[in-house]
């Protein structure tokens, strides 16, 4: 292999990257004079933001920052994301605000300037009917769940020695509920009004205290940054609540039932039913998967191929990168190297990543550190001769690596290729954390409304079962027919 064309792959790769960092920051609202900033929510807090059967978030935070928005003439880009990664997003600088429910708390103020609040509530525990639990005395020795980074979840922590329970943290809320409900935890502590909205709409779990440690929701921005839409959030919430509209925005969904934006009951009953009323969403879901993973791939293969082809040249320095390379991102769990590059990052360079961006390098290093350490097998697994002969009729080391070495590699990796295909797939959900809607979290924010979590995660498994059996029928195929040549 030539040292351009060495070059010119990785350019092609960085290009690629640059191109899609570019596209993802660039909104339709590029060449209005209106400021426009980009504030993130939670994916999962009803009735103050939660998806809606059309694909959009709404709910109370939501309509209100719409509301504003259009009063202080501004624009904004919506991130919805889990709310601890939004919170920490906010301080890396990734985003300019986060409205998601969030409790003010003098330990936030050190670090969050807060507008006007907007919502008063209190925190109360919840727990299964069947679980014979009427008071918090009989939590001891019992495993409370709590949602990460929450106002409750402090609370919670703070009256742990007190009760005598253990704690366990879910990243979103409709998990929590899954959990209690269904035994795995004795308790979960959750804001009032979101835990009764919740129980209105089907989660079987009934409420054992009094709203306790009532706080106030603010809508939040890093200190000492943004300034200016702070000014305007507050002039504008001062102008809706003058108006009428938060009043009328509250009594929306705190005053009716949520099948008005979860859909008709009985087809939430039933798997037809759900496909049918989600197919959009669904689909979108599955076509960001392909996406992730297809793109993902081509990236990880060609910083893969080139990393692994470090590892067999004769050479000190290139085997000793190659092997720090693949020791690294092939160590680094997949979460922890899509959170260090989504929010460590722009805390470090001042720089914002979209998530899309992060997601694909994530997977670009990740995955490409794998394919390397089996190109690097591969290429090994040729027989020394064949270098050997090629360079005896005259042929410089990187033609023979390229005429000769190399296509006999590649035969022996096509079958780990397709099955590394695979495996990106099933990667790709964990993105979900760092806010990328794919397939997976598709499922979690459907069920953030309609509470069907049985009939939407089989569904979601049946969409990567199908998938995943054509892949393995490929990876088959290609085992075969490169085997018997």
């Amino acid at each position: 292999m030539k040292k351009h064309t060495w070059l010119k792959a990785s350019w092609l790769m960085v290009t690629m990257l640059l191109g899609l960092i570019v596209f993802n920051t660039t909104t339709a609202h590029a060449d209005t004079k209106e400021p426009h900033y980009v504030i993130t929510t939670d994916t999962t807090f009803a009735p103050f933001e939660f998806q809606g059967q059309n694909g959009k978030y709404v709910g109370i935070d939501m309509d209100m920052l719409s509301a504003i928005a259009k009063k202080e003439h501004f624009t904004y880009k919506l991130v919805p994301i889990a709310f601890n990664s939004g919170a920490q997003g906010v301080l890396s600088g990734q985003f300019d605000a986060i409205i998601a429910g969030m409790t003010i708390t003098p330990e936030r103020q050190q670090v969050y300037d807060f507008g006007t609040p907007y919502y008063k509530t209190g925190i109360i525990a919840a727990v299964s009917p069947k679980s014979g639990i009427t008071d918090l005395n009989q939590l001891r020795g019992k495993t409370v769940a709590l949602k990460t980074g929450t106002g409750s979840a402090q609370y919670a922590v703070s009256i742990q020695k007190k009760y005598g329970f253990k704690v366990t943290y879910f990243n979103d809320s409709n998990t929590m509920y899954n959990a209690v409900a269904l035994g795995n935890a004795a308790a979960a502590f959750e804001d009032d009004p979101v835990m009764k909205y919740a129980i209105k709409n089907g989660v079987k779990l009934k409420i054992i205290t009094q709203p306790a440690n009532g706080g106030e929701y603010g809508f939040a921005v890093k200190k000492g940054q943004n300034k200016e839409l702070l000014a305007k959030f507050n002039a504008g919430y001062a102008a809706i609540k003058k108006d009428g509209t938060y009043d009328k925005i509250v009594a929306k969904y705190l005053g009716s039932n949520e099948a008005k934006f979860s859909g008709d009951a009985k087809e939430n009953n039933s798997i037809i039913g759900l496909l049918k009323q989600n197919k959009n969403q669904f689909i979108s879901g599955m076509i960001k998967t392909l996406q992730l993973t297809i793109f993902g791939i081509v990236f990880a293969t060609i910083f893969g191929v080139l990393i692994g082809v470090l590892a067999v040249v004769p050479n000190k320095f290139a085997h000793g990168f190659s092997s720090t390379v693949i020791y690294i991102f092939r160590g680094l769990p997949l979460l922890v190297l899509a959170f260090f590059i989504y929010i460590g990052l722009p805390s470090l360079t001042g720089t914002k990543i979209p998530a899309i961006a992060a997601g694909l390098i994530t997977l670009t290093l990740n995955e490409g550190a794998y394919i390397a350490a089996f190109v690097a097998g591969g290429l090994k697994h040729v027989d020394a001769g064949q270098m050997e002969a090629a360079r005896s009729l005259g042929l410089p080391y990187w033609k023979a690596m390229r005429k000769v070495i190399m296509p006999q590699g590649i035969k022996l990796m096509i079958p780990s290729f397709v099955n590394q295909f695979i495996i990106t797939l099933k990667d790709t959900s964990i993105l979900s954390a760092i806010g990328i809607i794919e397939l997976t979290q598709t499922g979690t924010v459907i069920i953030s409304r309609n509470m069907q979590g049985f009939r939407v995660w089989f569904i979601v498994a049946m969409m990567y079962l199908i998938i995943i059996t054509l892949l393995t029928f490929l990876a088959k195929w290609a085992d075969k027919k490169f085997a018997s040549k």
